[in-house]
């Protein structure tokens, strides 16, 4: 979904819960990964694998300047055969700790065997955030979670919402560190002074 597309869905959500529930969490998405340099790990359950969210955060991470929301997305049944990004299976969370932050995509309950390697994630440090479906045992798990029950009345199912949180993790709302400007703020600002009209004479 493109930029364009994102601000329209925002338009007709405006006025409903779902805009500032999204960009919180979006938020919390970002002061996890960002201060340790990355390490978003991404994993669905055995039915849903959310590979859209992580195309999504690997675009916003590019566009943004802020690779530290590259994903690993971690799937349940890897092939041999498959390309390195989509070959790491759940085994990666048994290492996953402190500094890392896992996301639970579970639109249903998932498997014991994955809410126990959560569970494990998140006593050896890792951040556990969820977007979910309303199970318990997942939001039990969570640092933060996002609960998405259908919404009928707006038409907001957990597609909509995976749009609406990968774009507002890609915006850049953080304020700026003092004597470390990004190159991409340094571009503007000459853009800027480039693309100004020359001062008057008069």
């Amino acid at each position: 979904m493109d930029a364009v597309r994102v601000a329209l869905l925002r338009e007709v959500l405006a006025g409903t819960e779902w805009l500032s529930a999204t960009r919180r969490f979006a938020g919390t998405l970002r002061s996890s990964v960002v201060p340790h340099g990355g390490g978003l790990l991404l994993v669905g359950t055995e039915a849903y694998e959310p590979w859209h969210l992580a195309a999504h955060l690997v675009d916003e991470a590019a566009w943004s300047g802020q690779p530290e929301l590259n994903p690993t997305l971690v799937r349940h049944r890897v092939r041999d055969g498959d390309p390195a990004h989509l070959a790491v299976g759940l085994g990666r969370l048994e290492a996953a700790g402190r500094g890392e932050t896992l996301l639970v995509v579970a639109p249903e309950r998932p498997d014991a065997g994955l809410l126990e390697r959560v569970h494990d994630a998140r006593r050896a440090g890792a951040t556990v955030l969820s977007l979910d479906g309303g199970d318990v045992e997942v939001r039990g798990l969570a640092h933060e979670a996002l609960t998405v029950a259908a919404d009928a009345a707006h038409g907001v199912d957990l597609d909509i919402v995976q749009h609406l949180v990968s774009a507002a993790a890609g915006e850049n709302s953080l304020p700026a560190q003092r004597g470390k400007r990004r190159f991409r703020d340094r571009l503007s600002r000459l853009a800027d002074q480039l693309t100004a009209p020359p001062p008057s004479r008069w």
